[in-house]
């Protein structure tokens, strides 16, 4: 399995929004709609925690298309993988556990603004 992704904000972002129905694999689209992402940049984190082992994706089935009227492009859905869904929640936590150490360590406003 390789390293851990970066977690930046977007990553966190697509990984919540998988959280939220762990087993239910997911396209592009969809994740960057619900994530509340613009498309162009879905798909780069997704390679990324695939990379990872994270996730997994397949094609859709094609005879799933001929269904459609009008007819679209295939999609390309993504899931966790086996310990995926684990990884993402130790992830999303350490992430949370950096930000709110993070804050501590800021000095106190002073009220006179900056």
């Amino acid at each position: 399995m390789a390293k851990t992704p970066r977690m930046t904000l977007q990553t966190q972002l697509v990984l919540r929004t998988l959280l939220e129905t762990p087993t239910k694999a997911r396209y592009g689209l969809e994740l960057s709609d619900a994530a509340g992402l613009a498309p162009g940049t879905i798909h780069p984190i997704l390679a990324r925690l695939e990379n990872a082992g994270w996730l997994e994706s397949y094609w859709e089935d094609p005879s799933e298309i001929e269904k459609t009227d009008p007819p679209r492009p295939r999609r390309r859905y993504y899931r966790f993988a086996r310990s995926g869904a684990e990884s993402a929640r130790l992830a999303l936590a350490h992430a949370y556990k950096g930000g709110a150490t993070a804050a501590r360590l800021r000095p106190a406003s002073d009220g006179l603004g900056a």
